[in-house]
């Protein structure tokens, strides 16, 4: 195994100042010119200090240059930089997300591969009973994947006119300057689940805007995170209306 090597030289001016470069490598030699601090490893790499995004936030006036690594920024985390205003990653991106961050009115509960686009949660509930409508009614053409419940809220409250449904009071819905919420499909309802901790103040069942036939609506349990299918004209299933970023 060979030695670690740290080697420092020290240059003094008119007694004031000290200058020191310093280099850690593996290979006996002295730090490049040009650098003050001069890592040399064949086998290793640098790593920066891991935090999550509001530990990020939490440092006090970061100095401009200043690099983490955020855990929970982005799609997986990142690197990120200081620039002396914001925060960026290494590709220049000037706004980094995090799962659990306060958001576009609401709390981002998914993010998708590019980690700069998602679905935030509204951070409370709009209904506490409200009923998915038209029951007997085929909707038709609803999807269930992540992307869909925009497209399904669409649909459904421009088929069925019955007022006070799940769809239609999240089509309405104006909260936090935002007017653009919809009822989430049932995968994306599926990943508010999974996130339920971070949005928090979730109850019991809640509505997807997914139908599963001219009777059914999908749900989910937050309590144990089941999934199943409601009677649409039922009044005991909450609703939680998000967005798109």
């Amino acid at each position: 195994m060979k030695k670690v090597i740290i080697s420092l030289s020290f240059f003094l001016f008119i007694g004031i100042s000290v200058f020191a470069q310093m280099g850690i490598n593996n290979d006996n030699s002295l730090p490049d010119p040009s650098a003050g601090l001069d890592v040399k490893f064949i086998n290793k790499g640098f790593l920066p200090p891991r935090m999550t995004f509001v530990q990020r936030n939490a440092i006090i006036s970061p100095a401009a240059g200043l690099m983490v690594w955020c855990s929970n920024c982005g799609a997986s985390g990142e690197l990120e930089v200081f620039n002396g205003t914001s925060w960026t990653n290494m590709t220049g991106g000037a706004v980094s997300f995090a799962i659990g961050q306060s958001y576009g009115g609401g709390i981002i509960f998914y993010l998708d591969g590019t980690g700069l686009h998602g679905l935030i949660s509204a951070p409370t509930d709009q209904s506490t009973g409200a009923q998915w409508g038209c029951y007997g009614t085929s909707i038709g053409g609803t999807g269930t994947a992540i992307g869909t419940g925009q497209d399904n809220t669409t649909l459904i409250v421009n088929v069925c006119s019955e007022s006070g449904t799940a769809a239609r009071i999240c089509d309405v819905l104006v909260l936090n300057g935002y007017s653009d919420w919809f009822l989430p499909s049932k995968d994306e309802l599926n990943q508010m689940y999974l996130q339920k901790t971070v949005i928090g103040g979730f109850a019991d069942w809640y509505w997807s805007s997914s139908e599963y036939n001219v009777i059914f609506a999908w749900d989910q349990n937050f309590s144990n995170g089941l999934q199943g299918y409601y009677i649409k004209n039922a009044t005991a299933t909450y609703v939680r209306a998000v967005r798109a970023f």
